[in-house]
């Protein structure tokens, strides 16, 4: 049985107490330090014991007949070999050994056309010494290991599907004496000096983890901290049936992913497993299938047992901003004690921006899932949100709560900007706003100058605003429009045009084909009129007095979608187009 944190009750840990680190009997069992209702940095991170274990899983991903053992290193103040038991901050990353070569997919391809009836990294990283220089000295310990496949541990990378989820709780179950680990010469070890507290943290792929473990309800997870983090693989290389890709890495998937952080020995024992990957993650029509729904940790989340402190970045476009509002809705719906923060920088860390904050913050949050400590961190606002001036805000929810669905009809523009009004206005002519798909043109370069002609892109443009209004949510588009193709891409931009020139806010991505369902594509007849609807990726933006809203539809997106030949021709009726924006106030001025 794992022993009880004695100090518990000697402790008397009210939020601003003052308690000795050093007890008076020099006999007695060392003690933290708590002030001001957090943990004291009282502990020589320079005398700390490190040792190397490797942990026995319950998955055999490399199908060799053994379970696989993940390896891992422990760096715990030495005061645990006097009695004293501490809680556990735990990452595990793919990443430690590096990455393999990186092969990506060619996206200078055509699109796939379904037949009738048919079916359809890099990685930003926490500064060296992040956890261990900062949380050992204030009593806990910090464990770094490596997942299945990668550096030191056994397995093949299976990238967040159950057998890397499982291989990952074995680290906390081992913590709670539920699991063996041995050392490299064989010799069993135990974790004698664990409370059985955990807290999982990291960022990316190392924050993704802790959102799939936390799914499991496994027992002693008390708290995650995912940081720039997925909560669904589908709609990290997917979207509304698009194949698409992390921002920055045009042509990678989950294969490539898998092959990337494949830094074992021998990795070769895993090539049936990664040419599998390959087949099931469906680039052919990028369709939802079982591949991606064992990757879906929104299904799951009514199990999770620890809190969850969610962090991400609002200009984030390797993990998009679709991860954390997706998490946050339904982290929401089942109750789970929670907290955001969101930043104005990409992906990556708040450490890196707000360092003294970020840190105090953090300690604060630790402690009280995992020392139990009274500190006021849940009586806090629940949302942090940064701004575009780097100011900071606080709210209770997420998105703005006075924020409601504003639908705003597109107006014919002919080759030239159209417009944005509250009230549809009809198109007389009857004539469509059309746009030739060009996948070599870059989306910066499109949305410029939008009242001159453009072949390539269609452009619809609020009046100028007289005051401010502020988007908090996840804005939709929905077209009216034909295609003189069996299928193409369909990409809507929000952009914001301003004095200084035009700002892309956010976009999103849909394959026509998937009409009525990710999971299924449906062959389309060309030149036939249907409504395409998709969202674009959430976001929290406040459009200035004296600037416009902008819609510009396009077709193929350079860094994003698959680049076919140029020549697609897209249609739409704009009469029958608009787009919704979760807007704070009553934009009347559009009437």
């Amino acid at each position: 049985m794992k022993k009880t944190l004695f100090f518990t009750v000697c402790l008397l840990v009210v939020f601003g107490m003052n308690v000795a680190a050093k007890p008076a009997n020099p006999d007695a069992e060392p003690q933290i330090k708590v002030e001001d209702g957090v943990t004291q940095a009282v502990f020589s991170k320079e005398d700390a014991v490190r040792e190397t274990v490797y942990i026995e899983t319950a998955v055999d991903s490399d199908g060799d007949g053994q379970n696989d053992r993940v390896h891992a290193e422990i760096i715990r103040p030495k005061e645990t070999e006097e009695g004293l038991d501490v809680p556990v901050i735990f990452e595990m990353s793919p990443y430690r050994a590096g990455l393999s070569s990186l092969d990506f997919h060619d996206v200078d391809v055509e699109l796939n056309p379904v037949e009738k009836n048919g079916k359809g990294k890099p990685y930003a990283a926490d500064l060296p010494g992040y956890y261990d220089d900062y949380f050992v000295p204030r009593g806990y310990a910090v464990v770094l290991a490596e997942s299945i496949g990668s550096g030191l541990s056994d397995g093949c990378p299976t990238v967040g599907d159950e057998r890397e989820i499982r291989a990952t709780e074995a680290v906390i179950d081992w913590l709670n004496g539920r699991a063996d680990a041995f050392t490299e010469d064989g010799q069993a070890v135990s974790a004698d000096w664990s409370t059985g507290n955990v807290g999982m943290t990291g960022v990316s792929y190392n924050g993704t983890l802790p959102n799939g473990v936390a799914t499991t309800g496994v027992e002693g997870l008390k708290t995650i901290v995912p940081i720039g983090a997925i909560s669904s693989w589908y709609d990290y290389y997917r979207s509304n049936g698009a194949v698409v890709a992390p921002g920055g890495y045009q042509g990678e998937d989950a294969d490539v992913l898998g092959k990337a952080v494949l830094t074992r020995d021998n990795p070769e024992v895993c090539s049936d497993l990664m040419n599998q990957i390959e087949d099931d993650q469906d680039r052919n029509t990028g369709d939802y299938n079982e591949f991606w729904d064992a990757r879906n940790y929104l299904n799951d989340v009514k199990d999770i047992e620890a809190s969850v402190f969610v962090v991400h970045g609002l200009n984030d476009w390797n993990v998009k901003t679709q991860q954390f509002s997706q998490w946050w809705e339904e982290l929401k719906q089942y109750n789970v004690p929670r907290k955001l923060w969101l930043h104005q920088g990409g992906h990556s860390s708040p450490y890196y921006f707000r360092n003294e904050e970020w840190l105090n913050t953090l300690n604060k949050w630790f402690d009280h899932w995992l020392y139990d400590i009274d500190n006021g961190i849940m009586d806090e606002p629940v949302v942090d949100i940064q701004r575009e001036d780097d100011s900071w805000e606080t709210t209770q929810a997420w998105p703005n709560a006075d924020a409601t669905e504003t639908k705003l009809h597109f107006t014919a523009g002919s080759n030239e900007a159209g417009g944005l009004s509250v009230l549809p206005v009809p198109n007389k002519n009857k004539e469509a706003d059309s746009l030739i798909d060009n996948a070599l043109i870059e989306a910066s370069e499109l949305v410029e100058s939008p009242l001159s002609e453009s072949p390539n892109r269609q452009a619809y443009l609020s009046k100028e605003l007289t005051e401010s209004y502020r988007m908090s949510g996840t804005p939709n588009v929905s077209i009216r429009a034909s295609i003189d193709q069996p299928t193409a891409n369909l990409t809507g931009l929000l952009v914001d045009y301003g004095p200084d020139g035009a700002e892309i806010v956010t976009r999103g991505w849909m394959d026509p084909q998937n009409i009525n369902s990710m999971s299924k594509s449906k062959a389309l007849i060309p030149n036939r009129q249907y409504t395409f609807d998709w969202d674009m990726q959430p976001d929290d933006y406040q459009f200035k007095a004296g600037h416009q809203i902008g819609i510009v539809i396009i077709s193929s997106d350079n860094k994003y979608t698959i680049r076919p030949e140029s020549g697609t021709t897209i249609s739409i009726d704009p009469e029958r187009s608009h787009v919704t924006l979760p807007l704070v106030g009553d934009i009347k001025e559009l009437r």
